[in-house]
Parts: structure tokens; C-alpha cells; sequence
């Protein structure tokens, strides 16, 4: 009798440690934020209903880079994802739609200096960009994408370290 109920205690132990162990790997080193603008010097209206005008500060600090230079800029996607300390990472800042998709990984560890990120840009499921950047937190990493609705997609990526806030 005294072995059935040891026997059982041990495999209830078991069971309750096993689910006690949490994956290393799992653990969030930071946020990563995607916003996907629209630029043009023409119509904005082509971005479509759910593109939004983004602020006086977003337009100039966008605009000082010669090569993302227009007269308008719309936000017309955003997402904001955890960085897994050693899985792979996937934003959707146009959801339902998987026409922009960003795949990163976390390379190092996230210090107040810097971090380097393995990052794809796909577009159409269409692996256009890879790079490992080295991104320091609260500066987004802006990629100038390809020609969309009469202008031009313009990719924001941003780290910062902490979780992601709930809705």
C-alpha cells in the first residue's frame, strides 16, 4: 500500500515539475514595432480607408532622408510583436492581409546600446530584404519599399526593450 501511494506521489512531483519548467528561449528580451507609411507626392486617397495622416514630427523626421522625401506620408499598418530571446519573430502590420510580412531574431543580447537582429522583409510571401542590422532601442530602422497605389511603402521597424503592452 505504502508503494502504490509513493509511486503516486513521485509521478504527481513529476507531472508538476514538468510543467513548472519554462523554455529559456521563450523569454522576451524586447518589443519590436513595424509600421508601414505611405508616401507620395500625389493623391494619398489611393492608400486606401484605413491609411491615417501621421504627425508633424513623423513627416519631418521621415522627409530629412533625401531617398524618403515626398509631400505626404500615411500610416497605413502597425504592429507590435515580443522579441523572443531564440525563436523567430513574426510582425503583420497589414493584417488580415500577408502582403507585408517581417520576420526577425534576436542575434545578441538587448543592452541600452544596441542589438543585432536577423530581419526579412516579405512581400506577396516574397522574401525581398535580409539583413542583420545592429538597432539601437527608441531608433527605427526605416527600409524604403517598393512602388505601391501611386507611391511608395516606406517599412519602420523599432526596438525597445520591455513587453508589449495589452490592448
Amino acid at each position: 500500500m505504502k508503494r502504490r501511494q509513493w509511486m503516486a506521489g513521485l509521478l504527481g512531483f513529476l507531472a508538476g515539475t514538468a510543467g513548472a519548467q519554462t523554455d529559456p528561449g521563450k523569454d522576451v528580451m524586447g518589443t519590436v514595432t513595424v509600421i508601414v507609411y505611405h508616401a507620395t507626392n500625389g493623391d494619398g486617397a489611393a492608400a486606401g480607408e484605413r491609411a491615417k495622416p501621421v504627425s508633424e514630427e513623423v513627416a519631418q523626421r521621415l522627409g530629412r532622408e533625401e531617398k524618403l522625401k515626398f509631400a505626404k506620408y500615411l500610416e497605413v499598418g502597425r504592429d507590435t510583436k515580443p522579441l523572443f530571446r531564440s525563436y523567430e519573430n513574426w510582425a503583420q502590420p497589414l493584417p488580415p492581409s500577408d502582403e507585408i510580412l517581417l520576420r526577425f531574431e534576436a542575434q545578441s543580447k538587448l543592452s541600452k546600446e544596441s542589438m543585432r537582429l536577423d530581419v526579412e522583409l516579405w512581400l506577396s510571401r516574397k522574401k525581398i530584404l535580409k539583413t542583420d542590422a545592429a538597432m539601437e532601442p527608441g531608433k527605427p530602422m526605416l527600409v524604403l519599399g517598393p512602388e505601391w497605389r501611386g507611391g511608395r511603402l516606406i517599412i519602420s521597424v523599432e526596438l525597445a526593450p520591455g513587453r508589449p503592452k495589452k490592448p
